[in-house]
């Protein structure tokens, strides 16, 4: 065997019946005596990999298999075709090389708490589920850039370090800059709509930071946004631009990664449905759902459903803890183990949702006109839709300084944020901005910012100034989004969060 690999898993359908190399990592080993079956992952895919004893040499046998998760290993066999196996593929080895063996892996098979993955991140990355997650990560990431590059968007490389406030002071991370006081960028949108006035169509994409002080399953204090920025726009031709574009992403995830879907158990069918056009609410109708009857009988619904699931997982829980205690294999009761764990976790999150409700219901009835939407007002609307929808016109005073005021409505202003269905929330926040100089000017007093600080920003309203939007898309949030995932620390490899970071 001279060559590392000579195919990936992915690619094993081209080559039935020929002998190919594999390179991988011992995903875990199942003896039967004169038979080994090694599931062999390469980054492209988990192979089933059986060895016979009387086809190898005795003391390679012997060495495969004293193997410890994670070894690192090339093989060499036959492709055949097996329905049974998982990607449709095995190999029938004629021969091994190991490179490194793997011993006490600390993430087994067995289940694991949060906390315990979280500081072994570095190696839970090569779960399954972490390992689909990323994948899915990738696509979406490129179908971001393939749909603004495709439609005469220039990418615009916005600064990290920033000196003013683009979402409110108080979620600002300060920085020591050579004994300057600068911040680490909330967002790329002001320094971007500079650029819009150079290109007309602009984007930049990157690391934003928010110093928000929640724990929330929605929020990170380092995350991932692209934000384009139109100059010549109107309002609903930002909200058709970000409808495609989110189209664009779900379509791109559909085309390329079913499987890893199928992997999370993602609702593939659901997705399937996003296409435009999208539900367009005004902030004054979603207040109306909010305090109406509809979301009284629509929270008892779904408290009366959380409670149903409990009492089936409970009823589940107790028979897999009696089948653990029966079972003689250690890999059943690994499985087992991982199957309780899922449960456990599940119904923890029941818990939450079964106390939370009734205050959510309540926090829906006696909702106040002028208030920001909060976090379990978006989980109602969006639950209660199942494609994206759009919420305009919210009140100007819980909105940016630059969001510009409606003309017929001085109290609200031209903005929008897109809530994922599913109970998932905003993953798209966007506006016209303001382009008027004395109007901008005063809502920057009226912020009690110094307007020194935005003058290269106020230049823009003296020197051509144009009507334009724009908006950001939250990276993580459309992630867990798209695959189903509860918590979007999950959908970053090294999250971080107000209160830990592990690595």
């Amino acid at each position: 065997m001279t060559n590392y690999y000579s195919c990936k898993i992915d690619e094993l359908a081209n080559y039935t019946g020929k002998e190919v190399t594999l390179a991988g990592w011992l995903n875990r080993l199942r003896s039967g005596g004169k038979v080994l079956f090694l599931m062999l992952r390469d980054g492209s895919g988990v192979c089933q990999c059986i060895v016979e004893k009387e086809k190898i040499d005795p003391e390679l046998f012997d060495e495969l298999k004293h193997l410890g998760q994670e070894s690192s290993l090339q093989l060499t066999g036959i492709v055949r075709a097996e329905e049974r196996s998982v990607g449709g593929y095995e190999i029938a080895v004629s021969g091994a090389k190991v490179f490194c063996k793997s011993k006490d892996f600390p993430i087994t098979p067995k289940a694991h708490g949060v906390e315990f993955l979280m500081k072994h991140r570095h190696l839970h990355l090569r779960s399954q589920r972490q390992w689909a997650i990323n994948r899915i990560r990738h696509t979406v990431i490129s179908a971001v850039r393939n749909f603004f590059n495709d439609n005469g968007f220039t990418l615009i490389d916005t600064p990290i370090f920033t000196t003013a406030a683009g979402e409110g002071e108080q979620t600002l991370f300060g920085v020591d800059y050579f004994d300057e006081k600068l911040h680490l960028s909330q967002t790329g949108q002001l320094y971007l709509e500079t650029a819009a006035m150079s290109h007309g169509k602009v984007y930049c994409f990157g690391p934003t930071f928010r110093a928000e002080k929640s724990k929330t399953r929605r929020h990170l204090t380092e995350f991932w946004m692209v934000e384009p920025e139109v100059a010549w726009i109107t309002l609903e031709e930002l909200l058709s631009l970000a409808e495609n574009f989110v189209c664009s992403i779900v379509s791109t995830v559909l085309e390329k990664n079913r499987n890893e879907l199928d992997i999370l158990g993602s609702d593939i069918e659901s997705l399937e449905k996003i296409k435009g056009p999208f539900y367009r609410l005004t902030y004054c109708e979603a207040v109306e759902i909010l305090k109406g009857e509809k979301t009284v009988e629509f929270m008892a619904a779904q408290l009366e459903g959380f409670l149903s699931r409990e009492k089936r997982l409970k009823e589940k829980l107790k028979e897999l803890t009696e089948n653990q205690e029966s079972a003689k294999k250690q890999w059943q009761k690994d499985k087992i183990a991982t199957e309780l764990n899922e449960i456990n976790i599940e119904l923890g999150e029941l818990a939450r949702k079964i106390e939370n409700n009734p205050k959510h219901a309540k926090l829906a009835k006696d909702f106040v006109w002028g208030k920001d939407l909060g976090g379990s007002d978006e989980t109602i609307i969006s639950l209660m839709h199942d494609k994206p929808i759009f919420v305009t016109h919210y009140p100007k005073q819980v909105k940016a300084f630059y969001m510009k005021a409606n003309k017929d409505d001085a109290k609200v202003v031209d903005n929008f944020d897109m809530l994922a269905p599913a109970g998932f929330g905003e993953i798209i926040g966007g506006s016209m901005r303001e382009e008027n100089y004395d109007a901008l000017m005063e809502r920057i007093n009226e912020h009690g910012y110094n307007p020194q600080d935005y003058s290269w920003y106020l230049d823009l309203r003296k020197f051509g100034s144009a009507p334009h939007g724009g908006f950001g898309l939250g990276i993580e949030r459309t992630i867990a989004w798209i695959t189903g995932e509860k918590h979007i620390r999950q959908c970053i490899a090294y999250p971080r969060m107000m209160d830990k970071v592990y690595i």
